[in-house]
């Protein structure tokens, strides 16, 4: 009934109206649940207007500014310091929106800021510059980085990538005019509501990472992850039995099958822990770690043979297929790692032919460790499933020998010139680690400081590292950056360790860069 009110309604409405007549309907939620059905007749004929968010930086400023007027502008006594302060939160909002395009680089983990934000966080501008006689700066940048803004954030460094914003955004200096926003655009004067728009216009330069503080690359890694996922959605849509024919004309499963027997031929036995703790009597640290890993290694190669022979059996026609078997058999297809191996593995994004040579390389890495349990010359950090536990280890060896307090140790990076070759033994004390790339920056071996990255030098390899232990008091924080590391781009849950890193520049120009240590390029 209420369907066919509506359609008649409408074609009444419309006998003799004028031709420039036009009826919206909202998709905003109504009062009534009848009033939330339009009819399939309606819906076929009528032109479809969505409100897409705006991007790049230009027009979310712009959606910014609008969300104000001039009587905005003239409530407060205090003006010029209210209307610097004002554009800033503005283009500090459409910074921190848009800089989620970057993905983990921009954010760690995407947070739903939104205009209520900027709103809330202009009357809190308006209350604080009425009732404070000098801009009370360090009480403004703690309110809209700890609570307003950052009360959605949930990660330490992405809280700490607002924080370092807001302390570049707002600072005396803006009130003379003499801030810069991003390269080439400084903070407007005085003037009309209306004026801000023009201003932003003409002023801002052209789109490009560097007005947000981060380097050319990132926009590079960004759009080649995005084809990626288009690529991959694309080969996931094409019919099962053709995706993987081409020339050799092989179905689904046989390419399934070649490619269960490689793994099965290649994969190594499991490592014999009753034999290799008969081998040594040693409990080191470092020989408990080696352990450890052994045993999550075993876990995960017996899971992976375990799930391929049930699959050959079900290819064979000898065991029924599951619903276990028909994702590991579709992910092999895919060249995608099976839920069930990646759920007992180390985190990573291979597809799965890489991650597979990258397994083969961790076990070789910890048989040659095992054999006689003595610390490899130069570790591989990134061939752990528990990075931390061996840096943990490094500590805990430090403070034994030294009798140290273990909650007092904390530990000391020191980048070498040299490369895992040119290494014949290890450290007396600590460990020479390799394996690691930085994003977002490189290491200059030449200065043995940060710099910026080269163009289309996404992930460069950093050379050997020395991981020492001191006492907390001994560490140096002295032109220091306290660069995450983590065992993937994912970033996120990933998160290893904090490595200080000598810089000359500031280090708030790399925590706006989003720059850090990764254990997989």
């Amino acid at each position: 009934a209420v369907v066919s009110t509506q359609s008649t309604g409408l074609e009444n409405t419309v006998i003799d109206s004028d031709p420039l007549y036009r009826v919206y309907m909202s998709a905003e939620p109504a009062s009534t649940a009848e009033s939330h059905i339009i009819p399939q007749g309606i819906l076929e004929a009528s032109i479809k207007i969505t409100n897409e968010p705006p991007t790049g930086i230009k027009a979310n400023v712009h959606k910014a500014l609008d969300q104000f007027s001039q009587d905005t502008l003239e409530m407060c006594a205090r003006e010029n310091e209210f209307k610097s302060l004002w554009f800033s939160l503005c283009y500090f909002h459409a910074v921190v929106c848009e800089r989620r395009k970057f993905g983990p680089q921009g954010w760690n983990r995407l947070y739903p800021f939104n205009i209520g934000d900027l709103t809330i966080s202009v009357n809190v501008l308006y209350n604080y510059l009425e009732n404070n006689p000098k801009v009370p700066w360090t009480d403004l940048r703690y309110l809209f980085g700890e609570i307003m803004y950052g009360g959605h954030i949930t990660d330490d460094w992405d809280r700490r990538l607002c924080k370092t914003y807001l302390e570049e955004y707002m600072k005396p200096e803006m009130l003379e005019g003499e801030l810069l926003l991003a390269p080439g655009f400084n903070i407007p004067g005085s003037m009309d509501y209306q004026s801000y728009h023009v201003y932003l216009d003409e002023e801002l330069p052209p789109e490009t990472p560097y007005l947000y503080g981060l380097h050319p690359n990132a926009e590079i890694g960004f759009l080649t992850m995005t084809s990626e996922n288009l690529f991959r959605t694309v080969l996931e849509m094409q019919p099962r039995d053709t995706a993987g024919g081409g020339a050799a004309g092989m179905t689904k499963e046989e390419k399934v099958k070649g490619l269960l027997d490689e793994i099965l031929e290649r994969l190594p036995e499991e490592f014999n822990m009753m034999e290799m703790a008969g081998r040594t009597e040693d409990r080191s640290p470092y020989t408990v770690v080696a352990f450890q890993e052994c045993e999550r290694m075993n876990m995960l190669t017996s899971e992976i043979r375990r799930s391929l022979k049930e699959l050959d059996l079900g290819l064979k026609g000898e065991l029924t297929i599951s619903n276990e078997m028909e994702s590991t058999m579709n992910s092999v297809f895919l060249d995608r790692v099976p839920g069930n191996w990646s759920a007992r593995a180390y985190p990573s994004v291979l597809p799965l032919g890489a991650w597979f040579a990258d397994l083969l390389l961790r076990i070789k890495e910890l048989e040659g460790w095992t054999t006689d349990f003595a610390l490899p010359n130069v570790v591989w950090l990134a061939g752990f499933f528990n990075p931390q536990s061996f840096l943990t280890a490094i500590e805990q060896s430090t403070a034994r020998k030294n009798e140290w307090p273990l909650d007092r140790m904390v530990l000391s990076v020191d980048v070498t010139k040299k490369w895992k070759e040119d290494f014949n033994s290890p450290p007396r004390e600590g460990s020479y680690v390799h394996g690691l790339f930085m994003e977002g920056a490189r290491w200059d071996s030449q200065s043995g400081m940060i710099a910026d990255s080269r163009l289309k030098e996404l992930t460069p390899a950093c050379p050997v590292m020395f991981v020492k232990a001191c006492t907390v008091d001994r560490q140096e924080t002295k032109n220091m950056y306290e660069c995450p590391v983590y065992k993937t781009k994912e970033r996120g849950p990933t998160f290893v360790w904090t490595f200080n890193l000598k810089t000359k520049e500031k280090p708030e120009k790399w925590a706006i860069a989003g720059v850090a240590l990764l254990l997989s390029a």
